[in-house]
């Protein structure tokens, strides 16, 4: 729980933000790191500790070569540039964080277009990314990459079983189509599925997470491929700005994020659990607890007879922050920043507000 714009909620008390697993704060011991840590100059490839920050990250997802980033989206975008051409398009499903969430950054800037279609819980699956395949023809732009997001941001933190992922990676290898993931809360996954990264992973030809999410870390993402991968990365990095001198600054942070936090995020999908299990008692909340399996839940407030919108107002004056998605939606991602005492509080306050609706009905 913060204190969000130097304000408080109702009596004083911090507000309970859960808004993202962005919102996170670095912990003493990443500070501690940040202020000790040993610098040069990233772009000469000097910074030791950026550097220290690469390596283990390719150990742990198995691969030859990782590149520490300024954000996920940027590290998407690296991946689209160096998978791709001009005038290719890009399979991704509908609600996905590179269509949805990144600017048109793929076709801005990389000169791709989104190919995109409604998956059920946001899990795409062989036949449907088979049929977004272009057929070769002058008449058609061509399919040049497909990208997976897990988990899946705007499903409510689904993840994919691992066999369609992997279904979905063998197939579009013999299409000779390479495949990125959007691993951005990969280790949300991981702890759910209790798999390791390297093995949910292993099939995919890039990937793409986050420090700054659920791992806490300040700043930064990273990308994981081969040694090919990564040289031809660097340079897409440079050319849109991604050079940042004395990261190791950041990099530390990333490094006791990438080591530490993992071992506690099972708390986060504890605390979300309990919380859609008990906003599904309350009147005028539709949400299936069961489909709650990581850190974000999605719920529908059209039975209160307001918006989303109206309904994230409400809670922020009552010291809880939350996002609406949809005319009706609003999403909660919890992280290590509140606890149950929080995720208490916002229940009850939600159950306040949908009280005080039936009152007024």
């Amino acid at each position: 729980m913060y204190d969000s714009n130097g304000g408080n909620g109702r009596g004083g008390e911090a507000f309970v933000d859960l808004r993202s697993d962005t919102v996170t704060r670095p912990t003493a011991t990443m500070r501690r790191a940040m202020a000790e840590a040993p610098v040069g100059d990233d772009v000469y490839g000097e910074d030791p500790t950026v550097n220290d920050l690469q390596k283990r990250a390719a150990e742990i997802f198995g691969r030859e070569a990782a590149l520490f980033v300024p954000s996920g989206s940027m590290g998407n975008l690296i991946a689209i540039k160096t998978w791709t051409r001009p005038g290719l398009e890009v399979i991704c499903e509908q609600r996905a964080h590179v269509n949805q969430y990144e600017l048109a950054s793929m076709s801005a800037l990389a000169g791709c277009f989104p190919r995109a279609a409604f998956a059920q819980d946001g899990i795409l699956t062989w036949p449907l990314v088979e049929s977004l395949i272009r057929a070769k023809s002058p008449n058609y732009s061509q399919t040049g990459l497909v990208t997976l997001e897990n988990t899946h941001n705007m499903a409510g933190g689904t993840i994919y079983p691992t066999r369609v992922a992997e279904e979905i990676c063998e197939r579009a290898h013999e299409r000779g189509l390479p495949v990125h993931l959007d691993g951005a809360r990969i280790f949300n996954v991981s702890v759910a599925a209790g798999k390791s990264v390297r093995d949910l992973t292993a099939k995919f030809d890039s990937v793409m997470f986050c420090l700054s999410k659920g791992l806490g870390a300040p700043v930064g993402s990273m990308v994981v491929g081969s040694k090919e991968f990564i040289e031809k990365a660097h340079v897409h990095r440079k050319m849109l700005g991604g050079g940042m001198r004395q990261a190791g600054v950041l990099a530390a942070a990333g490094l006791i994020a990438l080591e530490e936090t993992p071992k506690i995020l099972h708390r986060d999908h504890e605390n979300a659990k309990y919380l859609a299990e008990r906003l599904a008692k309350v009147p005028g909340i539709s949400i299936d607890p069961a489909k709650v399996v990581t850190n974000i839940l999605i719920f529908n407030v059209q039975q209160t007879g307001k918006t989303g919108a109206a309904i994230s107002e409400e809670l922020k004056r009552r010291g809880v922050l939350a996002n609406a998605t949809d005319k009706f939606l609003v999403r909660m991602v919890t992280h290590y920043d509140v606890d149950r005492a929080g995720i208490e509080r916002a229940i009850a306050v939600m159950n306040e507000i949908c009280a005080a609706e039936r009152t007024h009905a």
